[in-house]
């Protein structure tokens, strides 16, 4: 294909005959369709990602891999995230956004629309272990690379539509596309997979994903100006920012060691996080005694409550703190702890998990908009929005793909035999060692975002 198809639409001439009421009106509308594309549109990102942390019980009983197979799987996936969000975000900035997300979600769909054909044949032909771990490792990396290929064009979207003074409100609003897409694949994905089986559960995240691509197509923009549209910083009166190249601004963003310090306290975050969401529920289940039904939706309460904590984040922080948001990050940070030890080390009471996962959605919610972005954006100039995104993706998943490479090698290595189901060695397994791993990260994460603390003002300084 060629590249060109990608770049970023040229300016189209502004119709003089088109008042400043019915460009602004015109501007309104065509920002709306953008950002709810980019918010939706991204949602279906999430569900085509997370449908293999609903089926992995499912998977172990089958016999068909073990916790640390998995592990291997879910790494792969974020590993190539990693390294595609920082490549991605950084090729964002040049982009048509509306192509590029698109074609991301397509191989995404297409990815799991595959693992689920491939689980169906395995089931019905039979086929060698290690043959279809490798083909599922490979599909899942290829998934975490076109995954990639959404947040940096819907954080660009958002920087190229919205002035400064309204975007952390905005990213706010956004960043629940997140909790929402984790939220639909537990409860949508979980009840297909309790239904039909685990292998129907990545075609149905295919199918979401389709959705998604739809949104995507027909409804965002790829600029103001492609639109015959003056400039945002005209339409908003907002002072223009001054006009330096994308790749020199770029390799600023690289050298500035606020913006990394902040990649990696967003990394410790997203340990905590993804130990939760692609752990959690195997843990209710061996731990606490939990059935899948009711797993996946005590888990599914943390992404619901995170749509209000990422919602309210932004919107506070810029109306009560003034656009800071250290202090909330800091609040949240501890909050996360607290919330990830009561989930980790109470009984297995249902009121107690499904407090835990209500606090601990509200702290990620909010931990996502700042730490996973909105902080390291606020830092650096528009045209290089996607560079700093990139630079705190490649860390955060890193640590996350990190996380679920330890994870399931300490929940196997704590494993016990527990007998034969249907010719298939079962297991017991303790969550105790990983739990502290994952709490300790927690900790570490709001330690480091302290050091950033007058980051902002540090920077208007230079």
């Amino acid at each position: 294909m060629n590249l060109n198809f990608y770049k970023k639409k040229p300016a189209l001439e502004v119709n003089p005959s088109e008042s400043e009421f019915q460009q602004r009106k015109r501007y309104k509308r065509l920002r709306w369709q953008t950002f709810l594309a980019a918010t939706i549109g991204y949602s279906f990102y999430y569900v085509s990602r997370t449908g293999l942390n609903v089926v992995k019980k499912p998977i172990l009983e089958s016999g068909i891999l073990d916790t640390k197979q998995l592990g291997y799987i879910g790494s792969a996936l974020l590993f190539t995230y990693a390294i595609g969000k920082f490549v991605n975000s950084f090729l964002a900035d040049h982009s048509n956004i509306r192509r590029f997300m698109a074609t991301g979600l397509i191989v995404s769909a297409c990815a799991n629309l595959i693992v689920g054909i491939l689980g169906l044949m395995n089931s019905n032909i039979g086929s060698t272990t290690n043959l279809f771990l490798m083909s599922f490792i490979l599909l899942w990396g290829i998934n975490g690379w076109s995954q990639s290929m959404g947040a940096g064009p819907s954080i660009v979207s958002l920087s190229r539509w919205f002035p400064k003074k309204e975007r952390g409100t905005y990213y706010g609003f956004f960043s629940a596309s997140h909790n929402f897409g984790e939220f639909l694949s537990f409860i949508f994905v979980g009840l297909i997979v309790s239904l039909v089986g685990w292998q129907w559960g990545f075609v149905s995240a295919a199918l979401a994903g389709a959705v998604g691509v739809i949104v995507i197509v027909f409804f965002m923009h790829d600029s103001p100006e492609s639109k015959a549209l003056p400039s945002l910083e005209k339409l908003s009166n907002e002072r223009e920012e001054k006009k330096t190249e994308v790749s020199k601004t770029q390799i600023e963003v690289l050298k500035n060691p606020y913006v990394w310090v902040l990649a990696f306290s967003s990394a410790f975050m997203y340990i905590s996080r993804y130990a939760i969401n692609g752990w959690g529920v195997l843990f209710l289940q061996e731990h606490k005694g939990f059935s899948l039904e009711m797993a996946t939706r005590i888990i599914s309460i943390n992404a619901l409550l995170g749509i209000i904590g990422t919602i309210v984040s932004g919107w506070f922080s810029d109306k009560l703190f003034k656009g800071s948001r250290n202090v909330p990050a800091l609040i949240f940070g501890v909050l996360n702890t607290v919330s990830l030890s009561l989930f980790l080390l109470s009984g297995d009471s249902l009121w107690i998990n499904v407090l835990s996962m209500v606090l601990f959605g509200i702290a990620i919610g909010v931990l996502i908009c700042f730490l996973g972005g909105l902080m390291a954006i606020d830092i650096v100039p528009r045209n290089a929005s996607g560079a700093a995104l990139g630079i705190v993706g490649i860390a955060s998943y890193i640590g996350a793909g990190i996380q679920d490479v330890i994870s399931g090698y300490l929940i196997d290595k704590h494993k016990t035999y527990s007998g034969m189901l249907n010719g298939v060695e079962q297991y017991d397994y303790n969550f105790t060692t990983v739990g502290m791993f994952w709490i300790g990260a927690s900790i570490v994460s709001f330690v480091l975002a302290v050091l950033v603390w007058n980051a902002k003002q540090k920077v208007k300084e230079q």
